[in-house]
């Protein structure tokens, strides 16, 4: 009897099964992706499952703004005047505000008579020619220039002497004194290994500077495949002047980003992006050293800031979708999806994902919601990075737009 060889093999399953072949190629081929052509086309994709709470559970709880106060009282200002002011300080004399700029400088704002003036830059290398690409500075043309020109992130003034302290994306922990100029790079690494990501900080009454260190594995220009993978290689770190070092102080987190002491300085409160909640690190008392959840949110937080009582503003950018709960639940469904050779905005969109801006306070404890504001229709900001409680005033951040926002607070009751 004649056998049937490999040849004859393979022609009988593509004559009999012509489309699940074709599936199958298919599948090859986006798994593959030779030519590069997917969102993820090139890279080390690994995609991991986390932790978030249930979608239906935090929704159901999560208290709205149905009148969206934000988007309705809120006022546009100084709009193509500032590019992506991410973090927003105010110095002891009041002046400002002073924001970071995705074209690597400090800026702060000196009246309507002098406008803005630039106040600090994280490098001598930095240069308007290579560096100063106005309103595009916050699109995808600034990015293989971040690098060199810097990306300041959180800022805030040391209101003893005051120096500004700079979490800078590329070049780490920075000071500048009150006069401005060149900054000083404090910590750029730890343990021998470069701080890839600095992101927000706060300063201690006794010196010491904690700040986030988003991830070891991705800078800040790729800073979207931190949360597409759900890697948890963040940081919490904190610098000792006296000694000059800095030691971690958390590992294994995802997305660090905001943070804030609480004002007894008892605890403090930084956001883990990816996970989507507002988590506590206590620094003093009987729970010395342990880390507590206490809040889930909607969407994917950013900065946190306090008023002057004590409570804690938190920007969100919203919200979460029941599809990016099932990719979250299943990496292997998650490595598929982003390999399609679809544009990222498509593949976001058919996930529901409609993102714009909540900001909402809690109380001292930062475990109770007080207050929700929501600019739904993105009339004054569709992703925001932080809110600052001044004088009366909200004002309001942004790493993506090019203004800021501001709100009457506390708003008049109708």
């Amino acid at each position: 009897m004649e056998k049937k060889g490999q040849h004859g093999t393979y022609d009988s399953l593509l004559t009999s099964h012509p489309v699940l072949c074709i599936i199958a190629l298919c599948v090859i081929f986006i798994a593959i992706d030779p030519f590069h052509i997917s969102p993820i086309g090139g890279r080390e994709f690994k995609p991991v499952k986390h932790e978030v709470a249930p979608y239906k559970q935090v929704m159901e709880n999560w208290p709205r703004d149905n009148l969206s106060r934000l988007g309705h009282h809120g006022k546009l200002e100084f709009v193509d005047q500032v590019f992506g002011p991410e973090s927003l300080e105010f110095d002891s004399l009041g002046r400002g505000p002073y924001t970071g700029l995705a074209d690597g400088r400090v800026v702060r704002w000196m009246g309507d008579s002098t406008g803005w003036e630039t106040f600090s830059v994280a490098t001598s290398k930095w240069s308007e020619k290579i560096c100063a690409r106005g309103v595009d500075s916050t699109t995808s043309k600034q990015w293989k220039h971040e690098k060199l020109c810097g990306r300041p992130l959180g800022l805030r003034f040391d209101k003893e002497n005051g120096n500004l302290y700079i979490a800078d994306a590329y070049y780490g922990l920075l000071v500048v004194g009150p006069e401005g100029g060149v900054a000083t790079p404090l910590a750029t690494h730890v343990e021998g290994k470069p701080i890839l990501f600095a992101n927000d900080l706060d300063i201690h009454r006794n010196g010491s500077i904690f700040f986030t260190d988003t991830s070891k594995r991705y800078d800040r220009a790729n800073h979207f495949f931190i949360l597409l993978e759900g890697e948890s290689t963040g940081r919490l770190l904190r610098y000792d002047p006296p000694t000059k070092t800095t030691h971690i102080v958390l590992d294994g987190l995802a997305f660090p980003n905001g943070i804030q002491l609480s004002k007894d300085q008892s605890f403090l409160l930084f956001t883990e992006t990816t996970n989507c909640r507002l988590v506590k690190y206590w620094l003093e008392g009987s729970k010395t050293g342990e880390v507590e959840v206490v809040a889930d949110l909607p969407g994917f937080p950013d900065n946190v800031r306090m008023n002057e009582k004590g409570e804690f503003w938190v920007a969100i950018d919203c919200c979460r979708t029941p599809v990016q709960e099932v990719l979250t639940n299943n990496p292997w469904i998650k490595s598929i999806y982003f390999r399609l050779p679809i544009p990222m905005k498509l593949l976001a969109k058919a996930m529901g994902m409609r993102m714009y801006t909540v900001i909402s306070r809690f109380n001292d404890d930062g475990n109770k919601v007080l207050e929700v504001l929501e600019d739904r229709q993105g009339k004054v900001m569709k992703l925001v990075s932080e809110v600052r409680e001044v004088q009366g005033k909200l004002w309001i951040g942004t790493v993506a737009h090019n203004h800021i926002a501001t709100l009457p607070y506390p708003l008049a009751v109708n």
